[in-house]
């Protein structure tokens, strides 16, 4: 528990004090915020804050993982650096597209092949590697099975886990960012949800299956540090969203939300949880599916369900201040984060009473 402590602190302490001077340096390279025309009004004086703010996300996490183990001489895990390579490789996909659209004056930044090729490469070389390095109880970072809070029993297969890894990779990635919207929306639900992570890490810990095979514990690989990357990116969030909230002085950018998704979709693979991501990741998920929605209606009927997607434009337009906004969709998904724990809780005491 102490590794957590630390990991948590450490890189709530660099990003809290280190973001202002990440401020200073962005603002004087320039390196603000470009707006697109087709966005709400409102968002328009907003044009110029500095963006790129998930490089101190990135590294705060860092720092506090890697800090953590020498404060308590404890070893590293290949569990908690694949997590680590996944949110740093994504997080430099993400700071060449922020980099593009500040550096070149264009709002899309790089192309959409681009950026696929991007996170697939980063996301397939995750999913290959978690695939080997086997304990002596032989688990590896990843399992070919399918689980929820357990192994579902659905089997793919090493290329179709590949594919599965990827999409979940992808898909929670860019949720996090289409979150991303909004001042301090997707840094303050992230806390929540890596929070969750260090909680299912402690629990995996306590009742894993290299101390006691029962019919109850669980087969991951090395669920403590997982804990610990969790704590380190909660930490990182915690900080940085002291400068995040409204108003902002500071955006995370792609930078920070295509990292932010992939350390929570490594998160959830490695922990062997996929599937209960889109319970404590519910938020991500819902603002994904109103994009989704909007897109595939419009292309059907000509119409739009929504004013305007991602979700919480939506509501911007019908006339909900931006605070108000963040407020309650923190509230959402502090409530599916409960329901995911909820539900993670209640199938280990099911399991617990066979």
């Amino acid at each position: 528990m102490k590794q957590v402590l630390v990991a948590s602190s450490i890189a709530l302490m660099i990003t809290l004090f280190g973001t202002p001077v990440a401020i200073r340096l962005l603002v004087h390279q320039g390196y603000g915020q470009l707006i697109r025309d087709d966005g709400p009004t409102s968002h328009h004086t907003k044009r110029g804050t500095p963006t790129m703010g998930g490089a101190v996300i990135i590294l705060g996490t860092l720092l506090g993982y890697f800090v953590a183990h020498l404060a308590t001489w404890r070893e590293t895990t290949i569990s908690g650096l694949l997590v680590l390579f996944l949110m740093t490789g994504l997080g430099i996909v993400g700071f060449l597209d922020d980099y593009i659209k500040v550096a070149k004056q264009r709002s899309l930044g790089l192309r959409a092949n681009a950026k696929l090729i991007g996170q697939a490469a980063v996301a397939i070389a995750f999913a290959i590697l978690a695939l080997q390095f086997a304990d002596p109880s032989g688990y590896t970072p990843a399992s070919t099975h399918v689980s929820f809070t357990r192994d579902t029993g659905i089997t793919l297969g090493a290329i179709l886990f590949v594919a599965w890894a990827y999409v979940m990779i992808a898909g929670t990635s860019n949720g996090v960012n289409l979150a991303d919207g909004l001042d301090g929306l997707a840094t303050g639900s992230s806390v929540m949800v890596f929070a969750s992570y260090v909680l299912i890490g402690v629990w995996q810990f306590g009742n894993n299956c290299s101390l006691a095979a029962t019919s109850k514990c669980y087969e991951v690989r090395d669920p403590l540090d997982l804990a610990v990357v969790a704590a380190a990116v909660m930490g990182a969030c915690f900080g940085f969203l002291w400068w995040n909230a409204s108003p902002a002085k500071i955006f995370m950018g792609d930078t920070g939300s295509l990292a932010l998704g992939g350390a929570l979709a490594g998160l959830a693979i490695t922990s062997r949880t996929e599937l209960l991501l889109v319970l404590v990741g519910g938020l991500f998920v819902v603002i994904a599916l109103s994009v989704i929605v909007q897109v595939a209606f419009f292309k059907l009927t000509g119409r739009r369900v929504f004013r305007m997607a991602p979700l919480q434009h939506h509501f911007e337009l019908v006339g909900w201040g931006e605070v108000t906004i963040v407020i309650r969709f923190w509230i959402i998904a502090g409530l599916l984060v409960a329901l995911g724990l909820g539900v993670f809780y209640a199938e280990w005491v099911t399991a617990a009473g066979t």
